[in-house]
Order: structure tokens, then C-alpha cells, then sequence
């Protein structure tokens, strides 16, 4: 027996849902009360609503009944305005037209040197007598397979024939040195870092309301100067060395980095050593070309009685470069967010920068002056004791004590 407290519950729903409800939407809902009531619920929907229990139960019925799926329909099936690409059949088209040129350059496309956003799009499309909201630009451009990207750094620019080969020959030398217990090194320069309170790329835990406070603009003359990290990383080791400049990214900056990692590193893990590779970009202030940089190399070898063979990456291919993804990128990481406000904290963020994998890195500052402009003559290069390599001995060269 039904609860006369429920049937006046029934009654006040009804009553408030009446006005809203058609013949169909009423039935249902009767049907759905009286099936949540259970046995007795048909009568006492009726004795609330008025309604006769067979309408009731028809509604019950039809709540039962298996849809596969199918949501209900107030309207018959395709009744309703119909999506504006089928009234304009030639909208979607022109929206293709108006998008693909952009990726594809062509320069008569009348978006070609604007933001093509939804709006821009939208407008485009009305002014050419195709009216669209830039919502309904976004919706088509979905059905397109249209998404917005953010750009691909994947061309190398023209590679040279023999790069894989160059590849192979660096790898052999590499494996022949570690093999023999010799020293291989990677070196290169990072990005040149302003100093001061400038925003620094990622993001660090802080309370939170209270975020790092940096400079709106990075201009350098803003700065307080600059940091020149130099890197040299050890592949067997993988341990690292790191020189802090205060003055310009020249060979003579290069080469006593490399000075001060076999001081500080060097020929204390490898005291019988003999050899040393050096594997770097093939530009820069270790550039296959750059004399400056063999001529300081002439006297390394003089200092450390160590013979000096190089190998330097074929053109277009420094990010292989192992200090790259092996050293350079855990450095990054761990001043991200942070603003580099003198020497000493781009020091000790280098220094303390440590990898799962057993990373260890050792950095000082070097703020000596390396002059750029230094001119080494024709006389001064055949000084060196030079032995280029049979394989490109442009980038595959050694330099041997005399």
C-alpha cells in the first residue's frame, strides 16, 4: 500500500511539471514514477495525476521496450534546419581553398601573410558571399582534419653525401678508443645566457600567488652581462666539465676549457693515457675550418705530451652531438624557471645538475678575455704538427706533439 505522503509528493511533481510536459513526455514520466513505486505505483500515479492507469501503463511499456541505442526523437527523423554545408555546397570547398594554400605557400591565397584563425576565416568567407560564424568555421575545419600545429623542426637543410659514412667512421674511432682505455671526449658551446632577473623558459614548484618576479623585457642592456657556458663530457665517465665565460665564445676559450677539464678530470681518471678524441660541431669556436682553434689544439698537445685526434660532425648535424642530449639538456632542466641573476648561480645550477643515470658535472667560472679578430698566418698553420686523415681530413684530422 502507497504512503497518502507519497501520492501528495506524486501530485506536487505533476502538478509543478504539467505545463511543460506533451502526451508523450507525460505518459513516460507517469510510467517511470509508477515503476520506481513498484507494486501498487500504476494506481497511485493515477490517484496523483488523474491520469487513467492504462495511459500508465502504456508509458511503463514503452520505458521497457529496447531502443537499441537510439535516443528518442521529438521531431521525425531529418525535420529541422539543415547544417549549413549542405545548403552551401560549395562552403566546404571554399574553406579548403582558403586553409591548404597557407601550408602550402602559395602566395595568391588572400590569407597567405595573415593569422588564419576562425574569425579571419569567417570573415573571409562571408566577404566571398559564403556567410559562416567562426564557430562553425572551427567545426568544419575538424571535419576537414584540420587541428592546430605548432611547427616541426625535421629539415636539416641539403645533406651531404657522405654523412652516414662520417657517422660510421666517428662511431669506430669512438669504440677504438674506449677499447684501448683512451680518453673520448664531446665538446661544445651552449646558448649564451643574459644575466640578470630575465624569465627563463618552464616552470618551478613556488606558493603558491607568489611566482618568481623577472623583467618584462630581455634586453641585453638590461643585463649584468652574460654567461658563456663551454662543455666538455666524457662518454665513458659520462661525467662533465663545464667553463663559465664572462667575454666571447673564441677557440682560445674552447681549448682551455678543454685545458682545465684534463687539469681538474682528465688525466686523473685516465693517468696512462696517451691519446685523446675529441668529437665536435663542424662550426663555431671548434669549427673544422677555424685555425685559431688547431692552432690552440698544437698547444694543448705541447702542454699535456698527449696526441690530439679530432672528428668533427658533417654539416647540419650538431644536435647529434652527444654533450647535446647527454649533458646540455639536463643543465637546462634544472634551471628551468629560475632567472640566472649572476655567474655564480649559472655555476652552481651547471654544477649540481645529476642524472639517475650517474651524470656528474663540475663547472668554474673562467673570466679571463678571449679577443675575437685573432688572425693565425700561413706560417704559423704549417707549424703545426697536422696529419689530416685519409677520409675527409677536413673533419677527420690529429695533432701530435713535435
Amino acid at each position: 500500500m502507497i504512503k497518502l505522503e507519497k501520492v501528495n509528493e506524486i501530485r506536487l511533481k505533476y502538478e509543478a511539471l504539467r505545463p511543460e510536459l506533451d502526451e508523450r513526455s507525460c505518459r513516460l514520466w507517469a510510467g517511470a514514477e509508477a515503476k520506481s513505486l513498484g507494486h501498487g505505483g500504476v494506481a497511485a500515479v493515477s490517484s496523483a495525476t488523474g491520469l487513467a492507469e492504462s495511459t500508465i501503463r502504456i508509458g511503463r511499456k514503452e520505458l521497457s521496450e529496447k531502443r537499441d541505442g537510439e535516443s528518442r526523437r521529438v521531431r521525425r527523423k531529418g525535420a529541422g534546419r539543415k547544417p549549413l554545408e549542405i545548403k552551401d555546397t560549395e562552403l566546404l570547398k571554399q574553406l579548403d581553398a582558403l586553409v591548404e594554400p597557407i601550408s602550402r605557400g602559395d602566395p595568391m591565397s588572400p590569407l597567405r601573410w595573415t593569422c588564419k584563425s576562425t574569425r579571419r576565416l569567417a570573415r573571409e568567407l562571408t566577404a566571398q558571399g559564403h556567410p559562416c560564424s567562426h564557430s562553425k568555421v572551427g567545426q568544419l575545419l575538424a571535419d576537414l582534419n584540420y587541428s592546430l600545429q605548432s611547427t616541426r623542426k625535421r629539415m636539416e637543410g641539403k645533406s651531404h653525401a657522405d654523412r652516414d659514412a662520417q657517422f660510421k667512421f666517428i662511431n669506430s674511432r669512438v669504440k677504438d678508443f674506449q677499447n684501448r682505455c683512451q680518453p673520448v671526449i664531446s665538446v661544445d658551446a651552449k646558448k649564451k645566457e643574459l644575466i640578470g632577473r630575465f624569465s627563463n623558459n618552464g616552470r618551478e614548484y613556488h606558493p603558491k600567488g607568489s611566482p618568481e618576479e623577472v623583467e618584462t623585457y630581455d634586453f641585453p642592456s638590461l643585463a649584468n652581462g652574460k654567461g658563456i657556458p663551454y662543455g666538455v663530457y666524457d662518454m665513458t665517465t659520462n661525467q662533465g666539465w663545464v667553463s663559465v665565460g664572462t667575454d666571447h665564445d673564441t677557440a682560445q676559450f674552447a681549448v682551455q676549457t678543454i685545458r682545465q677539464w684534463w687539469v681538474q678530470m682528465g688525466r686523473i681518471a685516465y693517468p696512462e693515457a696517451k691519446e685523446l678524441l675529441i668529437t665536435a660541431d663542424g662550426g663555431g669556436s671548434n669549427g673544422s675550418r677555424c685555425r685559431l682553434w688547431k692552432l690552440e689544439l698544437q698547444k694543448f698537445a705541447n702542454w699535456a705530451q698527449i696526441n690530439v685526434t679530432v672528428c668533427h660532425f658533417p654539416p647540419g648535424t650538431s644536435k647529434w652531438n652527444k654533450i647535446e642530449h647527454r649533458m646540455f639538456s639536463h643543465i637546462t632542466q634544472n634551471w628551468r624557471g629560475r632567472p640566472l641573476t649572476s655567474h655564480d648561480v649559472i655555476v652552481q645550477l651547471i654544477a649540481n645538475t645529476t642524472t639517475e643515470k650517474g651524470l656528474r658535472i663540475r663547472a668554474a667560472l673562467d673570466s679571463d678575455k678571449y679577443p675575437v679578430g685573432l688572425k693565425v698566418s700561413d706560417k704559423e698553420m704549417k707549424a703545426i704538427n697536422l696529419k689530416r686523415d685519409e677520409f675527409h681530413g677536413e673533419w677527420n684530422y690529429s695533432i701530435s706533439p713535435p
